[in-house]
């Protein structure tokens, strides 16, 4: 098989060439792999390469399941792989093998998946960009000078520079739907425990992470969703599913929709024009298909919602950093200034704030709820304005040198309870203020590919369901697939192969 074929089929059509035995699954990881070699020195999208296993994994002869044959790359965020670390973007954790499969990894390969390496991602998964100290920068297919998002970011830039057809991703804050609208890929955010974490994982965030793909194509995302969401035993909750297979969505037609969509910053900050158009363009496509369009948005006070959200992510954050610490021996300089920064507010939270703050997130679902009694859906852009320019939201420098010593001098705690604090909440938000509600509220979301800007950047748009709604949300999604095609689109070779094209890396 040569490559352009290779990129011309979604994971389901390579399992079916494979079946069919017109391919081999040595092969097809091999183009992989040469790919990778290829590419990945301008988008640094792979943290951990485990080509060995890949090929042991694809010599084998008794590959069962959907995707038998597949190559696949898993993300380098929960998502263990027994006897190789998770590092999950930082350094001192590069050194710890995971000791078990974890669930969702132990469901792809009884899919058959060939799993050949590890996506980069932010440290710990806490921002919509994946730069670190330890892995470098990980870039934007369609311009190299852009990001691919995060925290899903390295797998968002493999799945579309073509390594593989669909990658590992998980989603706490926006992260499937962010890297999918920055890239040009399709992205489905599950609803809440619809996917276990498990075993090590129970229901990370009071439940706002979700496991789950980025994928060219809608059925890719469909047939993985039936994978992923079987019930598991262990799991704090079983949730209700769809009685039919979700892959079954993709050719089962949609009922008209009442669609309410907003492209106002639910935290009152500025949205770019190109992500105001993006909304109304998709209005105006959704019209043209049937469906019944208007303005509308739930009834909930967004800056407070981001306040809300943030005490409990930087509460995570310093519990994540204390336990990489304990587990390691490293300690907090050994990290991300971001992440220390992020830990020390943290660990300012009382266990009193944190329990109200999560408390409020009731609020804010009984409003979506409410939404949805009169609007099956509800759209607003994915991102706020286009893929942010590499190092636009790096921290200073000066910063790098300034502020380890005051968060050691316990500043974290007075600038966490400061009106600065909250500007700075809101401001870093500014980019992606959409995607927050849907995982504090448990509720299925996707970005679709619907608008490319002018400067040919990808601009994806989201869609927030009810509960139990992935099943609409991917009959939907195929519906404009089909109506405004997007898999044969690719970033130009020349980003990805031309002499200027460099990541910023850490060696491996």
């Amino acid at each position: 098989m040569r490559y352009d074929e290779y990129r011309a089929h979604d994971a389901i059509g390579l399992a079916e060439l494979i079946a069919r035995g017109e391919v081999r699954a040595a092969e097809l990881l091999e183009l992989a792999l040469e790919r990778c070699a290829q590419v990945d020195p301008a988008i640094n999208a792979v943290s951990l390469l485990m080509q060995e296993n890949g090929r042991r994994l694809a010599g084998r002869g008794d590959l069962t399941g959907p995707f038998a044959g597949v190559p696949f790359l898993i993300k380098d965020l929960a998502q263990d792989y027994a006897g190789y670390p998770t590092s999950a973007g930082t350094g001192p954790l590069r050194s710890v093998p995971a000791t078990e499969h974890s669930l969702a990894v132990r469901r792809w390969l009884d899919a058959g998946l060939v799993i050949f390496g590890k996506t980069t991602t932010p440290e710990f998964g806490t921002k919509g960009v994946t730069e670190t100290r330890t892995f470098g920068v990980t870039r934007n297919p369609w311009n190299t000078e852009r990001t691919p998002g995060g925290s899903s970011g390295g797998a968002a830039a493999a799945v579309a520079a073509g390594i593989v057809p669909v990658a590992g991703a998980s989603d706490g804050g926006g992260s499937i739907r962010i890297p999918a609208a920055c890239t040009g890929l399709f992205g489905l955010k599950p609803g809440r425990g619809l996917i276990p974490s498990g075993p090590g994982l129970g229901d990370p965030l009071f439940g706002a992470v979700s496991q789950g793909v980025l994928t060219r194509s809608v059925r890719d995302s469909a047939a993985m969703l039936d994978i992923l969401g079987a019930p598991d035993p262990g799991a704090p909750y079983l949730v209700q599913r769809s009685e039919r297979p979700y892959l079954d969505a993709v050719q089962d037609p949609v009922r008209r929709l009442r669609i309410g969509f907003t492209h106002t910053a639910p935290q009152g900050t500025p949205v770019d024009p190109e992500a105001v158009a993006a909304v109304e363009d998709a209005a105006t496509l959704l019209e043209s298909l049937g469906h019944t369009v208007e303005p509308a948005a739930p009834s909930i006070d967004g800056r407070r919602l981001g306040m809300d959200f943030m005490t409990v992510w930087t509460a995570w954050c310093a519990a994540e950093l204390a336990e990489a610490c304990r587990e390691t021996g490293a300690s907090a300089a050994d990290f991300d200034i971001d992440t220390q920064v992020l830990a020390a507010a943290g660990r300012a939270v009382s266990s009193t704030e944190l329990l109200l703050a999560q408390a409020r997130w009731t609020e804010y679902t009984r409003a979506l709820a409410d939404f949805h009694e009169t609007y099956d859906l509800l759209l607003t852009p994915s991102l706020a304005e286009p893929p942010l320019r590499i190092g636009q939201n790096r921290t200073p420098a000066i910063a790098d040198a300034v502020l380890p010593p005051l968060l050691r001098l316990g500043v974290g705690k007075i600038l966490s309870r400061t009106v600065v604090y909250r500007d700075l909440v809101t401001a870093n938000l500014a980019a992606v203020p959409f995607t927050q509600l849907a995982n504090i509220t448990g509720r299925p979301a996707m970005s679709v590919p619907t608008h490319w800007t002018a400067d040919g950047l990808p601009l994806g748009t989201q869609f927030v369901g009810g509960f139990d709604s992935e099943y609409l949300l991917l009959q939907l999604a195929a519906e404009i697939e089909t109506a405004r095609p997007w898999f044969d689109r690719h970033p130009p070779e020349s980003e990805l192969l031309g002499a200027g094209a460099s990541a910023e890396r850490t060696p491996r």
